[in-house]
């Protein structure tokens, strides 16, 4: 494989971050909550239309306070998508709660709503909804499964900020959201993350969880003399520093999406014809969701089509990636009864999917060598080149002899 001169991601950076950082340090309060990350909570409030929005430490970490505000207990069933990261179900599981796996959506892959109700029992507590790509799951339709079953609803919305789905933003659905501005996301501050909160009154026991279960924003807040251990609870705060750096990403948030908007609609434009020559599938975004343009990926005929690109691009520098291993095929996911065949959607996209270097700074040029590399590619098990073998084939008996029919001259 060649040394890899356009990578799958590459952090940018917008122009006062620096400045910003070292504003946080020369204010004298870099631990949590301070002048950046009140910043941060704010704009992302407005964005979402949240009743609060806490920063932690990563997405991951949200979602962990998710399952404790929500009193997740031994036994509970928490509905998951099998096609989503580790932590979406993780999150849960730490607390004692079976993750029941449901399959993807083939068109968006996001889970699919109509095998919810099916999935549901009496220990159901959660629906966790992922909004792959930053594509709204049919969230109308899981809140009112959620509502006539008096369960809740989670949106691990990592992919998807500042998507809407039906004109509503992404992350304000649920009784509570999750976001990531781990690096690879389009908002980034290396690692990080904020717990969305909808319902407002989970906001004054979120506040103790995030604080190591003490009561430290009331005393900050004047409303008691001394803050004391009250509840359970970990260290789920960021540095100022982090948040400094995140506020500059947040405050550039119209540039940054107006610019992967371009790069998504360039590669969807420029690999239109080539995708339906051979058979592979673009991303497909329904008229009610306002996408984040987090990423751009192919579903490709087969796994080794699959991989056969992934080693193309690679020869010529480019690093394209796979995604998720469904959770139900994982070691720890067979453990709570996962196996082949339970998802068969999740099954079919994690062994075709690949998704194409997609970052701010990926410039036009470098974008263009990515689809010219992508179009001279010639996946094996689409339609198109199979029928050309085919025809090869019927033809050989007459490529054999016709050659001693020719003159001398032309052998």
């Amino acid at each position: 494989m060649s040394e890899i001169q356009i990578p799958f991601n590459k952090p940018a950076l917008l122009g006062h971050e620096f400045d910003y950082v070292r504003e946080a340090i020369e204010r004298g309060k870099i631990s949590g909550d301070g002048h950046f990350t009140k910043l941060c909570q704010e704009t992302l409030k407005n964005a979402t239309g949240a009743a609060s929005v806490l920063l932690t430490t990563s997405c991951t970490h949200a979602l962990e306070m998710a399952a404790l505000l929500l009193d997740i207990q031994p036994g509970d069933e928490v509905i998951v998508p099998s096609f989503t990261f580790v932590s979406t179900a993780n999150a849960f599981v730490l607390r004692g709660a079976r993750p029941v796996f449901i399959d993807s959506r083939p068109d968006t892959l996001n889970l699919d709503e109509n095998q919810i109700e099916a999935l549901m029992t009496p220990r159901t507590k959660v629906i966790v909804p992922v909004h792959y790509a930053g594509v709204g799951c049919a969230m109308d339709r899981i809140i009112d499964i959620a509502n006539s079953r008096g369960v809740h609803v989670v949106e691990d919305n990592a992919h998807g900020l500042f998507g809407r789905f039906r004109d509503r933003a992404l992350g304000s659905f649920g009784n509570l959201a999750a976001q990531s501005f781990h690096e690879t996301k389009n908002i980034s501050c290396g690692e990080g993350g904020a717990l969305v909160i909808n319902d407002l009154r989970l906001n004054t026991r979120a506040e103790i969880l995030r604080e190591k279960g003490t009561n430290r924003a009331s005393f900050f807040r004047g409303q008691v003399d001394k803050y004391t251990w009250v509840d359970v609870g970990s260290s789920y705060v960021p540095s100022d520093i982090l948040a400094a750096f995140l506020h500059a990403q947040l405050e550039a948030a119209e540039q940054i999406q107006a610019t992967r908007r371009a790069i998504w609609l360039r590669y969807s434009h420029e690999l239109a014809d080539w995708a339906a020559g051979f058979d592979v599938r673009l991303p497909i975004i329904p008229a009610e969701c306002e996408q984040a343009y987090h990423m751009f990926y192919l579903l490709l005929p087969t796994l080794e089509d699959r991989q056969a690109l992934i080693h193309h691009l690679g020869e010529v520098g480019i690093m394209a990636v796979f995604h998720y291993v469904p959770l139900h095929l994982t070691p720890r996911g067979q453990k709570f009864g996962g196996r082949q065949g339970d998802c068969p959607v999740a099954e079919a996209l994690s062994d075709r999917l690949v998704r194409l270097p997609f970052y701010f700074n990926l410039s036009e040029g470098d974008q263009a060598r990515v689809i010219e590399a992508v179009r001279s590619f010639r996946p094996a098990g689409s339609k198109q080149i199979r029928n050309l073998q085919r025809s090869l084939a019927e033809q050989a008996p007459l490529c054999e002899t016709a050659p001693d029919r020719l003159p001398t001259s032309h052998r």
